[in-house]
This record gives C-alpha cells, structure tokens and sequence, in this order.
C-alpha cells in the first residue's frame, strides 16, 4: 500500500517541477488547448445526438409501451455518454501526447536531467518522424486495449448493484492504469523499452500506477483540468519511470525509491 502514496507523490512532485519552470508550462498548455475543443465538440455531438443512436440502434423497442421504451433507451443513452466519457479519458492522454510530441520529449528530458546525478538525460537518438510513428502505434495498440476493457465494463454496468458500484470504480483504476502508461511512455520510449516491457514493468508494481494514474483520471474528468495538468503529469510520470527502472536520482545517491536496480530483463 505504501506505494499508493509514493505514486500519488510524484504526482504531486511533476505539477511542482512544471510551476518552477513557467516558460516549459506555458507552452505546455497548447497541445491540450486544442485536444480539449476537438473531444468537447465531439462529447456535445455525442449528447446531442446519443439517443437518436440509440432509437437507431434498438428497432425492436419501437413497440414498447410507456413508461419501458423511454426508460430503456434512457438508460443505454447515459450508458453511451458515460462511455464517452471513459474513452475520452483514456484516449486524451495519448492524443495530446502527439499534438505535443517535440515539447513533452524536451520536457521529460528536461526532468531527466535535473534530478540526474550527473546531469544528463537519456537520449533516443531517432528523427522525430520516427518517435511520432512508434508513439501513434504503441498509443493504437494500447487504446484497443483499453477499448477491450472499456467494452468488458460497459457489458457489466447492466448487471444490478455490481454495475453501479463495483464497476465504476474497477474503471477509474482502469483508466489509471492506461494514463501512467501514455504518460510514462515518453521517458521509457527514449530508453528504448518498448511496449510489451512498459506494460509488464508497469504490472509489476500496479499499486504505485493506481497511486499515481487514478487520481489523475478523476480529476481529467473535471472539465478544462486535464489540460492544466498535462505538462506536470508529463513531469511525474518521468519520475515515476526512474524509479521502476530503479535509477539514481540527485541528492540521494541511491536508486528511486521502491526501484529496481535490475533493468536488463526488462529494457532488453
């Protein structure tokens, strides 16, 4: 449980890195600007237009009586919305991440350095067009994941009292889990750990990815926040990568708290 607190922590440490460096915020603030008002006209279409989907999508209700056809598609309208709601979640975080490839990669490089004890920072050496490719594509194959589960809780929300109790919260920590790993997938990618080994570094210790994503995820669902917090998520999901990967931090001569000083198996 102690790691719940460390994640929640760096959490905390990434919005205090991004407040020390106004510059690197305000730029920061860009990419999630315009994610925001695309994913806001398409939740407004969503809502706008949802039960017409869903008249659409139940003929069979169309010779229901009153009261049971409009509670029905009711309920499948704000199943839908809530759905939207949750893959806007999820999928904000890695779409932001692409609108601002080069500033967040100048970012996380830029926690590097600063909390390394000899400075520098880990470099990918790959053109840009190459990092943007391997991100759009590791960002997919974690959406159609995260889709998959998605799709499992939509399916269990019917079921009485389990669907709306049990599963909203088995979601948030979904949604937590995902979120570290869009956010910390921009320090580990420049230490070449691909996808299958973030996933698997990230299982490894899935009490300190809730401490630090599920939070986030509650408070990217208030509106305009996920935009102000973005840089500094991007801030501590770089700390949070040295200390699963075990890494020396500055001033403490010893490997991030809770870390693993054996990497090999899992960056090879």
């Amino acid at each position: 449980m102690r790691d719940l607190g460390v994640g929640f922590g760096y959490l905390l440490k990434g919005q205090r890195w991004v407040t020390r460096h106004g510059r690197r915020y305000g730029f920061g603030l860009l990419p999630g600007l315009i994610t925001l008002v695309l994913y806001a006209a398409a939740l407004v279409a969503l809502a706008l237009w949802g039960d017409d989907a869903v008249g659409w999508a139940t003929p069979f209700a169309d010779d229901w009586s009153s009261p049971w056809q409009g509670l029905f598609r009711g309920f499948l309208t704000a199943v839908l919305f809530a759905l939207g709601l949750l893959l806007a979640v999820l999928t904000f975080t890695a779409v932001t991440l692409l609108v601002g490839q080069p500033f967040y990669e100048s970012l996380s490089e830029q926690v590097d350095a600063d909390v390394s004890p000899d400075g520098t920072a880990p470099e990918s050496g790959l053109p840009l067009w190459r990092e943007l490719w391997i991100s759009a594509r590791d960002s997919l194959r974690v959406l159609v994941r995260a889709g998959l589960w998605g799709v499992l809780l939509f399916a269990l929300g019917f079921l009485p009292f389990v669907g709306q109790t049990v599963v909203p919260v088995i979601g948030f920590f979904v949604t937590g889990f995902f979120l570290t790993e869009e956010l910390a997938a921009v320090a580990l990618q420049r230490r070449d750990v691909d996808l299958r080994a973030r996933l698997a570094l990230l299982r490894s210790r899935k009490t300190l990815v809730w401490g630090f994503g599920t939070p986030l995820g509650l408070a990217f669902l208030v509106p305009f926040v996920a935009v102000f917090l973005m840089p500094g998520a991007v801030a501590g999901a770089t700390l949070l990568a040295r200390d699963l990967l075990g890494e020396e931090n500055a001033g403490d001569g010893s490997a991030a708290p809770g870390g693993r000083p054996e990497t090999e198996d899992v960056t090879s």
